[in-house]
């Protein structure tokens, strides 16, 4: 079974507002045993959106759109929608007292505006959006169907995983797909072609149904197995092993949880806890360590020392260490590392100090040169890296291996 996804709007096509519905949908579509074949973006204008869904009709049996669907003039998808399917406007009670009873508390809100949102198309199927006034259109064309959602992230996320997904699943496409197989593994430590070259033999001896994918980022590269339907588990799984051990080497994780989720686990797992001393990563580092829920378990907060002062009177560097061996050097991120840990009386800790770029670099220490150290109970080590040229490129990739000796560390005390 083949999905698309229409993203509707004219803010997408001139880059005012980021696209990040469709890669969010084409995950939880995935999950759910769906193929996803294209992601179309259109312009708030009848014919495109109509040559649009023509398109996609043709080659997909569900139809996702998002977006047009406001009380403002600019807001067209109904309307098409409506000429589309060759049906009217009309008003639908319960929409009406969802939107009343939405926006009792801001009666201004309540104008002659808001009324079009409880007017629906007639031969559409409307399902509740508990968090917005644009209702959910489900609309069937012969055994094909499309669902017109909101464009605002939050809203469709919720009526994704609330209403779409379980209509989905209780639809007649729930009888005619079959499940969609991925196994994801993590390596760091060898470049992309070398890679290739080790699993040669591996990418001819394994059936063309299973699919191996690299997809590399940051340093970290990310191989993919996937089957839509062809492969059965216990195949995959053999292959999935057959992979692991050729990559045993450099193998990060077994899954595709991020790096930081990895990291807090094995945290956890050891009842320990870590914070952090950032200079060049700018506290970037310590937003990914509490990005997710349950992190107050382990991560107790940063020290963000960007000036020299700060590292001076906040964390203790002496000045003289500074002067003579300069902020970016061993000696400052270890002694960064053991005060951040003394002073927040973690387990561990990290400590970033480089420089990120485009300016500031020398013939010693060029622009992506970034030390990095880990304390622990074990004892400190610190490390150089040169991470490129472009400064978010240098600061993403500091994170990343900061994250990975982390997890490596923990993996080897355990």
């Amino acid at each position: 079974m083949r999905a698309e996804i229409i993203t509707i709007g004219d803010e997408l096509l001139i880059g005012q507002v980021v696209d990040t519905n469709s890669a969010w949908m084409a995950e939880r579509l995935n999950e759910n045993g769906i193929e996803l074949f294209q992601i179309t973006s259109v312009h708030d204008d009848r014919a495109h959106i109509i040559a649009a869904l023509d398109e996609a009709f043709g080659r997909a049996d569900i139809v996702l759109t998002t977006g047009g669907l406001g009380p403002t003039k600019d807001d067209i998808t109904k309307q098409v929608l409506c000429d589309y399917f060759d049906t009217h406007l009309i008003e639908d009670p319960r929409v009406r007292e969802h939107i009343q009873r939405l926006y009792s508390s801001r009666p201004d809100v309540l104008n002659r505006l808001t009324a079009t949102q409880w007017m629906v198309p007639e031969c559409a199927e409307i399902l509740e959006n508990r968090v917005g006034s644009a209702p959910l259109m489900v609309f069937h064309k012969g055994n094909k169907l499309l669902v017109s959602m909101p464009g605002v992230p939050y809203e469709m996320k919720i009526a994704m995983d609330e209403q779409i997904l379980p209509y989905l699943e209780h639809s007649v496409f729930s009888r005619q797909h079959s499940a969609i197989l991925h196994r994801t593994l993590q390596v760091n430590g060898i470049p992309e072609s070398s890679l290739a070259i080790i699993l040669e033999d591996y990418e001819t001896q394994k059936p063309e149904y299973i699919h191996l994918a690299y997809l590399p980022k940051d340093g970290i590269i990310r191989l993919r197995l996937s089957s839509y339907g062809e492969a059965s588990e216990a195949e995959m799984e053999d292959w999935f092993e057959r992979l692991k051990g050729l990559v045993k080497a450099y193998l990060i994780a077994e899954t595709d949880e991020p790096l930081e989720v990895i990291a807090g686990q094995l945290l956890k797992a050891k009842g320990a806890t870590i914070a952090t001393a950032e200079s060049c990563t700018g506290g970037k580092l310590a937003s990914l360590l509490n990005k997710h829920s349950g992190s107050s378990a382990f991560y107790y907060g940063s020290v963000i020392c960007y000036d020299n002062s700060i590292k001076e009177r906040l964390l203790g560097v002496p000045k003289e260490m500074i002067q003579t061996h300069g902020v970016v050097s061993e000696e400052v991120v270890r002694e960064m590392a053991n005060a951040v840990r003394i002073q927040m009386k973690t387990d561990y800790a990290i400590a970033t100090s480089g420089i990120a770029g485009p300016t500031g670099g020398t013939e010693e220490k060029p622009v992506g040169t970034v030390w990095i150290a880990w304390a622990g109970p074990e004892g400190t080590v610190a490390e150089r890296f040169q991470l490129g040229k472009l400064r978010e490129q240098v600061t993403d990739r500091a994170c990343q291996k900061a994250l990975v000796r982390l997890i490596q560390i923990l993996r080897k005390q355990a």
